[in-house]
């Protein structure tokens, strides 16, 4: 069964879903989506013995708008995600995000450590993307100067799919990005490129996965590899034919996403 809830953080709603019982992980989406790409995880890895937490970070799906609006600092929205922990009382979740939450996975493990079982960081890396990208961000928000906003989300996640996902699952992915609010993907964005934690990386202490797809051309497997060996003890997983979004394109993920979850229990009960 699958719970839904309003929690009044920062001033606004959020909206937030829950299903199973067990250790609790949190589930952060994507730059401009929202908790919809965990609806597979949220049955599937609630029934392998977890309690699965997926909320709508600020301005995305149900969840109001952030007071001042977009936000394009993702600090911000690490900040707002341990908020959340803080009034749900969870206990030493798990923390499982992907692209800006994969990042805002990282950001969270800098600041708390010590109250986390541990994270799995999917396409993400500490530097900052080239910081040039912002400026051409900035001048795609009028719709004029290129394509429509619309399209280039569609064609854009089409293109970043991974080599080995069937068409109609590609297909599948693309169009429900196409529900994105542009406004808000882009002040997302404007965040990615601009968000480096490299000289916090160290205070990391919680067992760590990176997870990267080979087809991934938002992200350098070089610089994903390189803040692994700044964590002590984490791991880099490469996944083969896969690309930007592993939670919706690889098969099966509840119970791969219960491997490494598995491995990052056994990780943490090694003495150190």
């Amino acid at each position: 069964m699958i719970e839904a809830q309003y929690v009044d953080l920062s001033d606004s709603l959020a909206y937030v879903e829950a299903a199973g019982e067990g250790r609790a992980v949190l589930c952060l989406h994507t730059a401009g989506q929202s908790g919809v790409q965990w609806r597979h995880t949220l049955s599937g890895l609630s029934a392998l013995g977890y309690r699965v937490i997926v909320p709508d970070l600020p301005g995305h799906g149900r969840s109001e708008p952030a007071a001042g609006g977009p936000i394009r600092d993702l600090g911000r929205y690490a900040e707002w995600c341990i908020e959340l922990i803080d009034e749900l009382g969870l206990d030493r979740p798990y923390v499982m995000g992907c692209s800006i939450g994969g990042k805002l996975s990282l950001d969270i493990a800098t600041r708390i450590p010590d109250r986390l079982s541990g994270v799995v960081a999917m396409a993400a890396q500490a530097e900052a993307p080239s910081p040039g990208g912002v400026a051409g961000l900035e001048r795609g928000l009028e719709d004029a100067s290129s394509p429509s906003r619309t399209d280039r989300t569609y064609y854009g996640t089409l293109a970043v799919c991974g080599r080995r996902v069937p068409p109609e699952r590609v297909e599948m992915i693309s169009a429900m990005h196409r529900r994105e609010d542009p406004v808000v993907t882009t002040s997302d964005l404007i965040g990615w490129f601009s968000h480096d934690i490299r000289d916090r990386l160290e205070r990391i202490t919680c067992p760590t996965y990176l997870v990267v797809g080979d087809d991934d051309f938002w992200l350098d497997l070089d610089k994903v590899r390189w803040t692994g060996r700044q964590i002590k003890g984490s791991q880099t997983l490469v996944l083969e034919g896969i690309g930007h979004y592993p939670m919706e394109e690889v098969a099966g993920f509840p119970a791969v996403a219960h491997e490494w979850l598995t491995a990052l229990a056994a990780d943490a009960a090694r003495p150190r």
